[in-house]
């Protein structure tokens, strides 16, 4: 009879003399690390330092409080901080007498400028035969006082015949000086008498270049200078004439050295604004 063996029994294991190189490979790892570890442990600390971690204790001490946060409505902006330096008294002083000396020298340079406006608007009214008495108040106005706006203002209401009024009604007047000029005396005889009561009728002068200085040479080159506009060098030709025709040139010569005067003082009003105003320009430059 045969015996069958025991399924749980252990084989007898095949192959052991092949297990010893596994054996000796992990003898020989372990004996590596224990080497290695002894080997971190002796040397490592001089190999591989370890920088020392700052405290925290320190690094608190070094923290500045934060400052405390302002809120400002929703609808207002915050304040715009803005650092400005002490203003000195000495500079603000001068900055506020520049300032005013600016000031004064612009409203000067304005009044300058009215005062020439004002004086060529009268200028041009009064070269009218009509009244100038408003163009004169606007002058009179912007203008410091002066001798010239005295006189202008006594004839300004009724004004005086213009240059060319003047030239139209010279002839007329000069008839009558021509006449008036050969009148005979007192002592004439008839004849005289009736000769000049006959050039009262028709009154005949000469006119045009007349040489000489007789009446009708005066009064050909007076109403010439009319004619040109130089009422000046024609009331001073005129001053040549006898007493009879002095005298019927009265009411014409009176008008004409308003009309003079009238000019002269205008212009000089004139001249003397616009002066002001360059003068100024030039120092405002």
């Amino acid at each position: 009879m045969s015996v069958t063996p025991d399924p749980t029994e252990p084989s007898p294991p095949h192959g052991g003399p092949a297990r010893l190189p596994t054996l000796w490979i992990v003898a020989a790892f372990g004996l590596v690390c224990l080497v290695a570890g002894y080997a971190l442990s002796r040397f490592g600390p001089h190999v591989f330092p370890i920088k020392p971690r700052p405290s925290v204790s320190s690094d608190l001490a070094n923290l500045r409080p934060l400052a405390p946060v302002q809120t400002y409505p929703a609808d207002e902006p915050p304040p715009l901080e803005v650092a400005l330096a002490a203003p000195n008294a000495e500079a603000m002083q001068q900055l506020a007498r520049r300032i005013d000396a600016l000031e004064a020298e612009q409203s000067r340079t304005a009044e300058a400028a009215a005062s020439a406006l004002a004086a060529a608007a009268l200028m041009e009214a009064a070269q009218t035969s009509r009244p100038f008495a408003e163009e004169l108040a606007a002058l009179d106005a912007v203008s410091p006082p002066s001798a010239e706006l005295r006189a202008l203002r006594r004839v300004a209401e009724r004004g005086a015949p213009s240059r060319a009024a003047l030239a139209a009604s010279f002839p007329e007047y000069a008839a009558r000086a021509a006449g008036a000029a050969r009148a005979p005396g007192d002592s004439a005889g008839l004849m005289a008498r009736l000769g000049a009561a006959l050039r009262r009728v028709v009154t005949l002068r000469q006119v045009g270049d007349v040489p000489g200085k007789g009446v009708d040479a005066l009064l050909a080159r007076a109403e010439r200078q009319v004619e040109e506009g130089d009422l000046d060098h024609a009331l001073r030709t005129l001053d040549g004439l006898p007493p009879g025709g002095r005298e019927a040139l009265a009411p014409w010569r009176a008008a004409a050295e308003t009309r003079a005067d009238i000019d002269r003082r205008i212009s000089a009003v004139r001249v003397q604004a616009l002066e002001d105003l360059a003068r100024l320009a030039r120092s405002g430059a």
